[in-house]
């Protein structure tokens, strides 16, 4: 189910690439997670399931983010990711004319959720 505050976080997006990136990142989580909560906290969209943590979407001066929760166990192609220190966290940093691999992401975010 889409949020409204969602909705207007990425209606404001000034950046068109970040907007558009946004609108196209939104729907693949959707799709990823079927059953996904989404809601505006700590200023980004948030997506949960089964109340927990499985993707935070924001942008930044030059980039779009995409962390994926629950990371532990997922293989990541080198350098295209950063992970936390404890391995629980993968982001991903796109930028202005970075060639975005959708299916990548969309299994990567469908594995982490299955084990929430």
């Amino acid at each position: 189910m889409m949020n409204e505050a969602v909705t207007e976080y990425i209606d404001n997006i000034k950046v068109d690439w970040q907007a558009d990136l946004c609108k196209q990142l939104r729907p693949l989580i959707h799709q990823s997670i079927p059953d996904v909560e989404e809601r505006l906290q700590y200023g980004k969209p948030h997506y949960l399931k089964s109340g927990k943590y499985a993707v935070v979407l924001g942008t930044a001066k030059g980039w779009v983010s995409l962390t994926i929760f629950n990371a532990q166990n997922l293989e990541t192609p080198d350098g295209l990711f950063e992970t936390s220190d404890n391995g629980d966290r993968k982001t991903i940093k796109i930028r202005e004319g970075q060639t975005v691999d959708y299916d990548l992401l969309a299994g990567l975010i469908q594995q982490a959720a299955q084990s929430i």
